[in-house]
């Protein structure tokens, strides 16, 4: 059972328990917690949720209504190359919600899917990355990929990350 093997995956580290013992009884602690827990784990699962409502006191209803609130927080693991999108008013206006239509094609993505078949792609709108002037943006992990008006360089992009894991196997 997949939420089975969540459970054993789901190490809290101690720094992330130290984390939670010192925010838990802070006004608004809910947020930071879940940041920091998605920021340990990429995602917050059904499991970790339920030990942060048992570690923080705070009930597991309320948890997953912050979690589902807000876009940012993510329930399913994101891809290894995570492609975040950025839709703020200058990618927006100058082509995002294309790059967003091309990489979900690209990487066959179906409508209700978040990663590819194989668990190394997810792409994700996000509102601002904070890099206007090299709209449409986008990035993968650390790296930052601007002014993305050409046909194929999406393509160019996802098979850069294709290649690399290629040759790490």
């Amino acid at each position: 059972m997949a939420d089975q093997k969540a459970v054993s995956d789901y190490v809290f580290t101690q720094e992330l328990l130290d984390f939670i013992e010192e925010w838990k009884s802070k006004p608004g602690s809910i947020i930071m917690i879940l940041h920091k827990t998605q920021e340990t784990f990429g995602y917050v699962s059904r499991p970790a949720a339920e030990r942060l409502a048992v570690l923080t006191g705070i009930p597991l209803a309320r948890i997953y209504g912050v979690i589902t609130f807000y876009h940012f927080f993510k329930t399913v693991k994101p891809g290894k190359y995570k492609i975040a999108v950025c839709m703020g008013t200058a990618c927006y206006l100058k082509g995002g919600q294309d790059l967003i239509d091309e990489a979900r094609r690209i990487l066959k993505l179906a409508p209700d899917a978040e990663i590819t078949e194989d668990g190394l792609f997810s792409v994700d709108p996000v509102r601002c990355i904070g890099c206007c002037g090299l709209a449409p943006v986008l990035t993968v992990g650390k790296d930052t990929h601007g002014k993305l008006f050409e046909k194929g360089m999406m393509a160019d992009i996802i098979a850069k990350y294709r290649d690399a894991e290629a040759a790490a196997q």
